[in-house]
Protein backbone atom coordinates (compact mmCIF):
# COMPACT_ATOMS: atom_id res chain seq x y z
CA UNK A 1 0.00 0.00 0.00
CA UNK A 2 1.42 3.55 -0.81
CA UNK A 3 2.52 5.97 1.93
CA UNK A 4 -0.47 8.19 0.15
CA UNK A 5 -3.09 5.80 0.74
CA UNK A 6 -2.18 5.13 3.65
CA UNK A 7 -2.01 9.04 5.09
CA UNK A 8 -5.84 8.96 3.39
CA UNK A 9 -6.91 6.22 5.59
CA UNK A 10 -5.57 7.57 8.73
CA UNK A 11 -6.58 11.10 7.92
CA UNK A 12 -9.93 9.78 7.30
CA UNK A 13 -9.86 7.54 10.63
CA UNK A 14 -8.77 10.72 12.82
CA UNK A 15 -11.77 12.85 11.06
CA UNK A 16 -14.28 9.89 12.44
CA UNK A 17 -12.59 9.38 15.54
CA UNK A 18 -12.92 13.55 15.93
CA UNK A 19 -16.64 13.41 15.07
CA UNK A 20 -17.21 10.51 17.96
CA UNK A 21 -15.19 13.08 20.17
CA UNK A 22 -16.80 16.13 19.65
CA UNK A 23 -20.63 13.79 20.48
CA UNK A 24 -19.74 12.86 23.15
CA UNK A 25 -18.20 16.57 24.45
CA UNK A 26 -21.47 18.18 23.43
CA UNK A 27 -23.90 15.66 25.20
CA UNK A 28 -20.99 16.34 28.02
CA UNK A 29 -21.44 19.97 27.51
CA UNK A 30 -25.16 20.37 26.51
CA UNK A 31 -25.99 23.15 29.71
CA UNK A 32 -23.66 25.29 28.49
CA UNK A 33 -23.57 24.83 24.66
CA UNK A 34 -27.24 24.87 24.33
CA UNK A 35 -28.46 27.74 25.57
CA UNK A 36 -25.18 29.73 23.24
CA UNK A 37 -26.43 27.66 20.17
CA UNK A 38 -29.84 29.24 20.80
CA UNK A 39 -28.63 32.45 21.55
CA UNK A 40 -26.84 32.77 17.99
CA UNK A 41 -29.82 31.26 16.09
CA UNK A 42 -31.91 33.99 17.70
CA UNK A 43 -29.12 36.72 16.86
CA UNK A 44 -29.34 35.70 13.23
CA UNK A 45 -33.02 35.28 13.09
CA UNK A 46 -32.53 39.23 14.54
CA UNK A 47 -30.12 40.18 11.98
CA UNK A 48 -31.94 39.26 9.30
CA UNK A 49 -35.34 40.45 10.47
CA UNK A 50 -33.36 44.20 11.35
CA UNK A 51 -32.08 44.19 7.03
CA UNK A 52 -35.55 43.13 6.30
CA UNK A 53 -37.38 46.34 7.93
CA UNK A 54 -34.53 48.48 7.17
CA UNK A 55 -34.92 47.70 3.39
CA UNK A 56 -38.39 47.45 3.50
CA UNK A 57 -39.70 50.51 5.77
CA UNK A 58 -38.65 54.06 4.41
CA UNK A 59 -36.42 56.02 7.33
CA UNK A 60 -34.95 53.44 9.31
CA UNK A 61 -31.37 53.33 9.77
CA UNK A 62 -29.01 50.20 10.28
CA UNK A 63 -28.67 51.62 13.92
CA UNK A 64 -31.93 51.54 14.44
CA UNK A 65 -32.88 48.43 12.44
CA UNK A 66 -31.79 46.10 15.48
CA UNK A 67 -33.65 47.71 18.20
CA UNK A 68 -36.37 47.83 16.22
CA UNK A 69 -36.23 44.26 15.02
CA UNK A 70 -35.61 43.61 19.08
CA UNK A 71 -38.67 45.17 19.99
CA UNK A 72 -41.36 43.59 17.27
CA UNK A 73 -40.14 40.47 17.83
CA UNK A 74 -40.61 40.41 21.77
CA UNK A 75 -44.34 41.73 20.87
CA UNK A 76 -45.08 39.32 18.23
CA UNK A 77 -44.05 36.26 20.43
CA UNK A 78 -45.10 37.72 23.21
CA UNK A 79 -48.56 38.33 22.03
CA UNK A 80 -48.50 35.16 20.36
CA UNK A 81 -47.32 33.33 23.96
CA UNK A 82 -50.08 35.20 25.41
CA UNK A 83 -53.05 34.16 23.25
CA UNK A 84 -52.19 30.55 23.43
CA UNK A 85 -51.38 31.00 27.65
CA UNK A 86 -55.16 32.63 26.99
CA UNK A 87 -56.97 30.48 25.13
CA UNK A 88 -55.07 27.07 26.84
CA UNK A 89 -56.55 28.30 30.25
CA UNK A 90 -59.95 28.45 28.33
CA UNK A 91 -59.44 24.76 26.53
CA UNK A 92 -58.56 23.14 29.90
CA UNK A 93 -62.05 24.77 31.39
CA UNK A 94 -64.09 23.02 28.40
CA UNK A 95 -62.49 20.13 28.63
CA UNK A 96 -63.62 19.68 32.17
CA UNK A 97 -67.24 19.84 30.59
CA UNK A 98 -66.51 16.93 28.55
CA UNK A 99 -65.97 14.63 30.93
CA UNK A 100 -69.36 12.37 30.72
CA UNK A 101 -68.40 12.69 26.82
CA UNK A 102 -64.71 11.54 27.87
CA UNK A 103 -66.17 8.55 30.04
CA UNK A 104 -68.39 7.56 27.31
CA UNK A 105 -65.62 7.38 24.88
CA UNK A 106 -63.18 5.61 27.46
CA UNK A 107 -66.41 2.79 27.74
CA UNK A 108 -66.79 2.43 23.95
CA UNK A 109 -62.95 1.97 23.67
CA UNK A 110 -63.09 -0.25 26.46
CA UNK A 111 -66.17 -2.31 25.00
CA UNK A 112 -63.96 -3.18 21.70
CA UNK A 113 -61.55 -4.35 23.58
CA UNK A 114 -63.70 -6.48 25.52
CA UNK A 115 -63.21 -4.85 29.07
CA UNK A 116 -66.49 -5.34 30.48
CA UNK A 117 -65.94 -2.94 33.71
CA UNK A 118 -64.05 0.24 32.18
CA UNK A 119 -62.06 3.15 34.63
CA UNK A 120 -63.25 6.70 34.28
CA UNK A 121 -61.71 9.75 34.13
CA UNK A 122 -61.23 9.97 37.73
CA UNK A 123 -60.08 6.72 38.40
CA UNK A 124 -57.84 7.50 35.74
CA UNK A 125 -56.19 10.56 37.36
CA UNK A 126 -55.97 8.56 40.65
CA UNK A 127 -53.92 5.70 39.19
CA UNK A 128 -51.60 8.02 37.08
CA UNK A 129 -51.07 9.80 40.32
CA UNK A 130 -49.73 13.04 39.21
CA UNK A 131 -48.54 14.55 42.16
CA UNK A 132 -45.71 12.20 42.22
CA UNK A 133 -44.88 13.90 39.35
CA UNK A 134 -44.64 17.52 40.52
CA UNK A 135 -40.90 17.84 41.41
CA UNK A 136 -40.25 16.34 38.17
CA UNK A 137 -42.52 18.98 36.18
CA UNK A 138 -40.80 21.51 38.71
CA UNK A 139 -37.20 20.45 38.14
CA UNK A 140 -37.80 20.53 34.13
CA UNK A 141 -39.60 24.02 34.28
CA UNK A 142 -37.17 25.57 36.09
CA UNK A 143 -34.38 24.07 33.49
CA UNK A 144 -36.39 25.52 30.66
CA UNK A 145 -36.46 29.02 33.04
CA UNK A 146 -32.54 28.86 33.36
CA UNK A 147 -31.94 28.16 30.01
CA UNK A 148 -34.02 31.08 28.34
CA UNK A 149 -32.40 33.18 30.98
CA UNK A 150 -29.28 32.14 29.68
CA UNK A 151 -30.55 32.26 25.76
CA UNK A 152 -31.43 36.26 26.79
CA UNK A 153 -28.24 36.83 28.70
CA UNK A 154 -26.16 35.52 25.56
CA UNK A 155 -28.35 37.06 22.64
CA UNK A 156 -27.45 40.80 24.47
CA UNK A 157 -23.85 40.19 24.64
CA UNK A 158 -24.21 38.82 20.75
CA UNK A 159 -25.73 42.01 19.54
CA UNK A 160 -23.55 44.45 21.93
CA UNK A 161 -20.45 42.85 20.15
CA UNK A 162 -21.97 42.15 16.49
CA UNK A 163 -20.28 45.38 15.23
CA UNK A 164 -16.82 44.26 17.10
CA UNK A 165 -16.42 41.35 15.04
CA UNK A 166 -16.34 43.08 11.99
CA UNK A 167 -13.23 44.53 12.99
CA UNK A 168 -11.88 41.35 14.25
CA UNK A 169 -12.34 39.70 11.03
CA UNK A 170 -10.06 42.62 9.54
CA UNK A 171 -7.13 41.74 12.13
CA UNK A 172 -7.52 38.16 11.55
CA UNK A 173 -7.41 37.83 7.63
CA UNK A 174 -5.10 40.50 6.70
CA UNK A 175 -5.35 39.26 2.56
CA UNK A 176 -8.02 39.92 0.77
CA UNK A 177 -8.31 36.79 -0.60
CA UNK A 178 -8.40 34.85 2.83
CA UNK A 179 -11.00 37.17 4.49
CA UNK A 180 -13.28 36.74 1.18
CA UNK A 181 -13.05 33.28 1.66
CA UNK A 182 -13.89 33.85 5.38
CA UNK A 183 -16.68 36.31 5.13
CA UNK A 184 -18.30 33.95 1.73
CA UNK A 185 -18.29 30.64 4.68
CA UNK A 186 -20.29 33.40 7.20
CA UNK A 187 -22.39 34.48 4.28
CA UNK A 188 -23.34 30.65 3.44
CA UNK A 189 -24.41 29.89 6.98
CA UNK A 190 -26.01 32.99 7.49
CA UNK A 191 -28.02 32.70 4.72
CA UNK A 192 -28.50 29.02 5.41
CA UNK A 193 -30.27 29.99 8.81
CA UNK A 194 -32.53 32.86 6.97
CA UNK A 195 -33.89 29.90 4.45
CA UNK A 196 -34.55 27.74 6.98
CA UNK A 197 -36.33 30.13 8.90
CA UNK A 198 -38.57 31.41 5.65
CA UNK A 199 -38.88 27.28 4.69
CA UNK A 200 -40.22 26.29 8.26
CA UNK A 201 -42.54 29.19 8.27
CA UNK A 202 -44.10 28.99 4.89
CA UNK A 203 -44.32 25.14 5.48
CA UNK A 204 -45.78 25.78 9.08
CA UNK A 205 -48.41 28.13 7.30
CA UNK A 206 -49.12 25.94 4.69
CA UNK A 207 -50.37 23.21 7.33
CA UNK A 208 -51.53 25.77 9.61
CA UNK A 209 -53.80 27.33 7.36
CA UNK A 210 -54.85 24.20 5.40
CA UNK A 211 -55.80 22.27 8.89
CA UNK A 212 -57.76 25.41 10.21
CA UNK A 213 -60.22 25.36 7.01
CA UNK A 214 -60.49 21.45 7.78
CA UNK A 215 -61.54 22.17 11.96
CA UNK A 216 -63.64 25.09 10.69
CA UNK A 217 -65.38 22.61 8.24
CA UNK A 218 -66.31 20.14 11.01
CA UNK A 219 -67.31 22.83 13.40
CA UNK A 220 -64.65 21.63 15.73
CA UNK A 221 -63.94 24.17 19.05
CA UNK A 222 -61.07 26.13 19.71
CA UNK A 223 -59.84 25.71 15.49
CA UNK A 224 -57.68 29.09 15.38
CA UNK A 225 -56.30 28.06 18.68
CA UNK A 226 -55.45 23.96 17.41
CA UNK A 227 -54.34 26.11 13.60
CA UNK A 228 -51.79 28.52 16.29
CA UNK A 229 -50.34 25.68 18.47
CA UNK A 230 -50.02 23.83 15.15
CA UNK A 231 -47.73 26.51 13.52
CA UNK A 232 -45.86 27.19 15.99
CA UNK A 233 -44.91 23.80 16.63
CA UNK A 234 -44.10 22.71 12.95
CA UNK A 235 -40.78 24.84 14.15
CA UNK A 236 -40.12 21.50 15.89
CA UNK A 237 -39.47 18.34 13.58
CA UNK A 238 -41.71 16.17 14.03
CA UNK A 239 -43.50 17.12 17.26
CA UNK A 240 -45.78 19.88 14.82
CA UNK A 241 -46.93 16.82 12.63
CA UNK A 242 -47.71 14.98 15.51
CA UNK A 243 -50.07 17.69 17.01
CA UNK A 244 -51.63 18.48 14.08
CA UNK A 245 -52.43 15.05 12.79
CA UNK A 246 -53.40 13.20 16.33
CA UNK A 247 -54.53 15.80 18.68
CA UNK A 248 -57.32 17.64 16.61
CA UNK A 249 -58.94 14.12 15.88
CA UNK A 250 -58.85 12.88 19.51
CA UNK A 251 -60.52 16.10 20.41
CA UNK A 252 -63.21 15.36 17.62
CA UNK A 253 -64.21 12.20 19.25
CA UNK A 254 -64.96 14.22 22.60
CA UNK A 255 -66.10 16.96 21.31
CA UNK A 256 -68.85 14.68 18.56
CA UNK A 257 -71.43 12.23 19.41
CA UNK A 258 -70.54 11.11 16.07
CA UNK A 259 -67.20 9.33 14.52
CA UNK A 260 -66.98 10.72 10.81
CA UNK A 261 -65.76 14.59 12.03
CA UNK A 262 -62.85 12.51 13.51
CA UNK A 263 -62.15 10.38 11.04
CA UNK A 264 -62.41 13.20 8.51
CA UNK A 265 -60.33 15.52 10.12
CA UNK A 266 -58.04 12.42 10.60
CA UNK A 267 -57.52 11.74 6.88
CA UNK A 268 -57.50 15.47 5.69
CA UNK A 269 -54.94 16.41 8.38
CA UNK A 270 -53.12 13.49 7.72
CA UNK A 271 -52.77 14.07 3.89
CA UNK A 272 -52.02 18.20 4.28
CA UNK A 273 -48.99 16.62 6.70
CA UNK A 274 -47.35 14.01 4.31
CA UNK A 275 -47.93 15.99 1.07
CA UNK A 276 -46.10 19.38 2.94
CA UNK A 277 -43.43 17.35 5.16
CA UNK A 278 -42.23 14.43 2.13
CA UNK A 279 -43.15 16.57 -0.99
CA UNK A 280 -42.86 20.52 -0.04
CA UNK A 281 -40.58 20.87 2.77
CA UNK A 282 -37.85 18.86 1.39
CA UNK A 283 -37.47 20.17 -1.93
CA UNK A 284 -37.48 23.86 -0.74
CA UNK A 285 -34.69 22.46 2.17
CA UNK A 286 -32.67 20.88 -0.43
CA UNK A 287 -32.93 23.63 -3.03
CA UNK A 288 -32.20 26.56 -0.42
CA UNK A 289 -29.84 24.40 1.97
CA UNK A 290 -28.28 22.34 -0.30
CA UNK A 291 -28.23 19.84 2.31
CA UNK A 292 -29.40 15.97 1.29
CA UNK A 293 -32.94 15.33 2.71
CA UNK A 294 -31.76 11.65 4.03
CA UNK A 295 -29.19 14.23 6.29
CA UNK A 296 -31.47 16.14 7.50
CA UNK A 297 -33.17 12.70 8.58
CA UNK A 298 -29.91 11.52 10.14
CA UNK A 299 -29.17 15.13 11.67
CA UNK A 300 -32.71 15.50 13.45
CA UNK A 301 -31.61 12.12 15.04
CA UNK A 302 -28.18 12.98 16.29
CA UNK A 303 -28.90 16.44 17.21
CA UNK A 304 -32.37 15.28 19.26
CA UNK A 305 -29.59 12.87 20.84
CA UNK A 306 -27.06 15.18 22.05
CA UNK A 307 -29.31 18.32 22.62
CA UNK A 308 -32.55 16.94 23.32
CA UNK A 309 -35.69 19.23 22.35
CA UNK A 310 -32.85 22.27 21.42
CA UNK A 311 -31.41 20.29 19.43
CA UNK A 312 -34.09 19.13 17.32
CA UNK A 313 -34.84 22.43 16.71
CA UNK A 314 -31.40 23.43 15.97
CA UNK A 315 -30.89 20.37 13.87
CA UNK A 316 -30.76 21.72 10.27
CA UNK A 317 -29.15 25.35 11.27
CA UNK A 318 -26.00 23.56 13.18
CA UNK A 319 -26.20 21.08 10.12
CA UNK A 320 -25.72 23.72 7.75
CA UNK A 321 -23.02 25.72 9.67
CA UNK A 322 -21.01 22.19 9.83
CA UNK A 323 -21.16 21.28 6.10
CA UNK A 324 -19.67 24.88 5.48
CA UNK A 325 -16.85 24.18 7.72
CA UNK A 326 -16.33 21.07 6.78
CA UNK A 327 -15.88 22.19 3.49
CA UNK A 328 -13.42 24.49 4.20
CA UNK A 329 -10.40 22.01 4.92
CA UNK A 330 -9.29 19.42 2.33
CA UNK A 331 -9.47 16.89 4.77
CA UNK A 332 -13.22 16.84 5.82
CA UNK A 333 -14.28 18.04 2.50
CA UNK A 334 -15.31 14.36 1.35
CA UNK A 335 -18.10 14.61 4.39
CA UNK A 336 -19.17 18.19 3.74
CA UNK A 337 -19.61 16.62 -0.33
CA UNK A 338 -21.38 13.82 1.62
CA UNK A 339 -23.44 16.13 3.11
CA UNK A 340 -24.78 18.12 0.24
CA UNK A 341 -27.57 17.61 -2.12
CA UNK A 342 -25.23 18.66 -5.11
CA UNK A 343 -21.99 17.58 -4.27
CA UNK A 344 -21.04 21.03 -4.05
CA UNK A 345 -21.25 22.11 -0.17
CA UNK A 346 -19.31 25.29 -0.48
CA UNK A 347 -21.36 26.38 -3.43
CA UNK A 348 -23.27 30.28 -2.47
CA UNK A 349 -26.45 31.14 -3.35
CA UNK A 350 -27.54 34.49 -3.94
CA UNK A 351 -24.68 35.33 -1.43
CA UNK A 352 -22.73 38.37 -2.23
CA UNK A 353 -19.28 38.39 -0.53
CA UNK A 354 -17.78 42.09 0.02
CA UNK A 355 -15.52 43.11 2.43
CA UNK A 356 -16.49 44.57 5.87
CA UNK A 357 -17.73 48.39 5.91
CA UNK A 358 -15.09 50.76 4.97
CA UNK A 359 -15.29 52.35 8.39
CA UNK A 360 -13.81 48.97 10.05
CA UNK A 361 -11.34 48.52 6.56
CA UNK A 362 -9.89 51.76 8.65
CA UNK A 363 -9.47 49.99 11.99
CA UNK A 364 -6.01 48.45 10.27
CA UNK A 365 -2.84 49.08 11.06
CA UNK A 366 -1.04 52.18 9.40
CA UNK A 367 1.66 49.56 7.99
CA UNK A 368 -1.07 46.93 6.78
CA UNK A 369 -2.93 49.63 5.04
CA UNK A 370 0.38 50.75 3.04
CA UNK A 371 1.48 47.58 1.84
CA UNK A 372 -1.87 46.59 0.89
CA UNK A 373 -1.72 50.25 -1.73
Amino acid sequence: MSSTATDTISRNALVILAVIAGGVVLKALAGILTPLALAMFLAVMMDSFARVLEHRLPGVSRRAATPLAVVLAILIFGGAAYFVAQNAGDFATQLVSYTPRLNGLIARLAGLIGVTVPPTISELVQRLNPTSYLGLVARELQNVLSTAAFVLVYLGFLIASRRGWERKMVSLFAERERRQEAVAAFLRIRNGVEQYLWVQTVTGLMIAIASWFAMEAVRLDNALFWATLIFIASYIPLVGGIIGTVLPPIFALVQFTTLWQAAVLFVVLQVVGLFVGNVVLPRMQGRSLNIDPIVLLLALAFWGLVWGLSGAFLSTPLTTMTMVILAQFRGTRWIAVLLSADGQPDQLKRADVQDPPDSDMDAQPAGRRRKRS
